[in-house]
């Protein structure tokens, strides 16, 4: 068994281009370290929906560049087999480790391929290069970039011509395409003959970054902004100059890219301690919110002061937010979200008039909805301009927020005021989330098939009215593995992050509200029962 790890760790090395992925395994055969060598060729690192993504590291199991000149080349030839034989791919890339060196391989490829191959000026936001694909009439995008994840992982995410991420069976039929590549030496890989595009596209995005606003919209609200250690600054500062907005004050910890993240354990605006120093320059700066990117800037976080202290808005407050917004100026289109998003996106749909659709989780799914308008999901992502961006975008996003923030503060008004109104008028939609992040993923396929085979009949003393298992599809959705339960009153849903080694429970009570002196005592009650499901469904899953 030794030996066999041995010989095919070597039969790795003799292909590996990178000189610095290469000491790092030739390291571990001489020295026939097997503890380390295992995991790294347990397998193949998976292309999926969500493209690639894994830790950074020399073998098939992590992220370097063998696995993605594979890719790469597994892309090249799904797109010629889709009849683009002379298409264009273009390809953005983050400030992470390695990420340059992954566009670069990936250009080289698809140029070998004979396929036409533009990479982005530098390091910017994953927007752009979602923008970019429609813009140039490319018959894919890659966007290199591990998101929010930690220091150590980088990924590739694909585009196809449409602007859209993979689905299904486009994923599978590259995947295939992938595992069909024999050697790298049979991947033709130049040293020129790809475009690297010049700052008129970023321009370009940045010219249609104002038309998220209502022309001669109030652009007072004062912000504090955090780009996470990620590329969100520059094109953030020059959308809000653009805009009129006052100029952001900037977590300068936190302003440049940096592929280390220094101050966050985990450089994703949701986790405990991310948004400390953003606090702190709140505290010191008092604006009227504080905003922040994660790291490729296709998320938005917000921020708003509530009795003294700042406190996140949750990602169903800003997507509910938003959406009142847009209902406000007139919006039409159809209004869409993830089914694990809160159901209050429906309602106000409902009562503005407006089709309203529930997808799968991800933009994925979101931005396929027909006649998009608005889209959102739970985890900060915010699609509001459609036309021009058909994926989630943290810059339009960020615009659009201030831009609500100036209107209620012209008003005497703030955020929370508004989110006291939405409550009153459809009820308290609270969310939460049980989230159990894994180091072995058996501990989520068990929690799974426990729910499965022993399902709760009650949670918090709710009777659950409705037990879905959702890898059998439903009316409306393809199957996806996950299980949706509908209690009296409160919704819960449980899945396997698609992204991280987690397992997600999402969960959803919504209170009745009459007037606006009974919010506290909604509220009260709200976070009473999300607990008490919260305890409920960790017992019933054994988690």
């Amino acid at each position: 068994m030794h030996d066999d790890l041995i010989t095919r760790a070597k039969a790795w090395l003799e292909e590996d281009p990178d000189p610095e992925t290469r000491a790092e395994l030739a390291k571990l055969i001489d020295a026939k370290d097997v503890t380390e060598l295992a995991p790294r060729f347990s397998g193949t690192l998976q292309f999926g929906t969500a493209g690639l993504r894994g830790e950074l590291g020399a073998g098939p199991m992590r992220m370097n560049r063998t696995v993605v000149i594979r890719a790469a080349a597994g892309l090249a030839a799904y797109l010629k087999s889709q009849g683009h034989t002379d298409g264009l791919v273009v390809i953005g890339y983050d400030a992470r480790h390695k990420s340059e060196d992954f566009a670069r391989d990936t250009a080289a490829v698809m140029t070998g391929a004979g396929l036409r191959a533009a990479v982005l000026p530098r390091p910017l936001p994953t927007p752009v290069l979602a923008y970019a694909i429609r813009h140039l009439g490319a018959a894919a995008g890659v966007e290199v970039t591990a998101s929010h994840n930690p220091p150590r992982d980088n990924g590739y995410k694909v585009y196809l011509g449409d602007g859209s991420q993979i689905v299904p069976p486009a994923d599978a039929d590259i995947a295939a395409e992938i595992d069909a590549v024999r050697s790298l030496n049979d991947v033709p890989r130049p040293d020129s003959g790809w475009e690297t595009l010049d700052d008129s596209v970023l321009d370009a995005y940045l010219a249609r970054t104002d038309e998220v606003l209502a022309a001669g919209s109030p652009r007072t609200a004062r912000t504090v902004y955090t780009a996470m250690h990620g590329v969100g600054k520059d094109v953030l500062l020059a959308a809000f100059e653009r805009a009129g907005f006052p100029a952001p004050a900037l977590v300068a910890e936190q302003a440049d890219p940096d592929p280390d993240f220094p101050t966050v354990a985990f450089p994703n605006p949701e986790e405990p301690g991310a948004m400390d120093l953003a606090f702190a320059k709140a505290r010191e700066t008092d604006p009227d919110l504080v905003i922040a990117n994660d790291p490729d800037a296709d998320r938005c976080a917000v921020a708003v002061k509530e009795d003294a202290e700042w406190r996140m808005l949750r990602g169903d407050e800003v997507g509910s937010l938003l959406a009142a917004h847009l209902v406000g100026r007139g919006a039409r289109g159809t209004f869409a979200e993830s089914i694990v998003s809160s159901s209050l996106l429906g309602r106000i749909a409902e009562k503005a008039g407006l089709p309203y659709e529930e997808t799968l989780t991800g933009f994925k799914w979101i931005a396929r909805v027909d006649g998009l308008r608005y889209g959102y999901e739970e985890a900060l992502g915010y699609c509001v301009d459609p036309e021009g961006v058909r994926d989630k975008d943290g810059i339009t996003a960020a615009l659009l927020i201030t831009e609500l923030a100036s209107a209620l503060k012209e008003e005497g008004r703030t955020l929370l005021d508004l989110l006291d109104d939405l409550a009153v008028e459809h009820g308290l939609h609270a969310t939460d989330q049980l989230s159990v992040r894994v180091e072995d993923l058996s501990v989520i396929a068990d929690a799974m098939r426990r729910l499965r085979e022993q399902p709760p009949t009650e949670l918090a003393g709710l009777a659950i009215t409705r037990a879905e298992d959702l890898t059998r599809g439903t009316e409306t959705l393809p199957p996806t593995d996950g299980l949706r339960y509908t209690l009296e009153g409160a919704r819960v849903i449980v899945r396997p992050s698609g992204t991280e080694p987690k397992l997600k429970c999402y969960l959803e009570v919504v209170v009745p509200v009459a007037t606006h002196a009974d919010l506290p005592a909604a509220r009260a009650e709200a976070a009473g029962l999300l607990a008490t499901i919260k305890r409920d469904l960790s017992a019933a899953a054994g988690i």
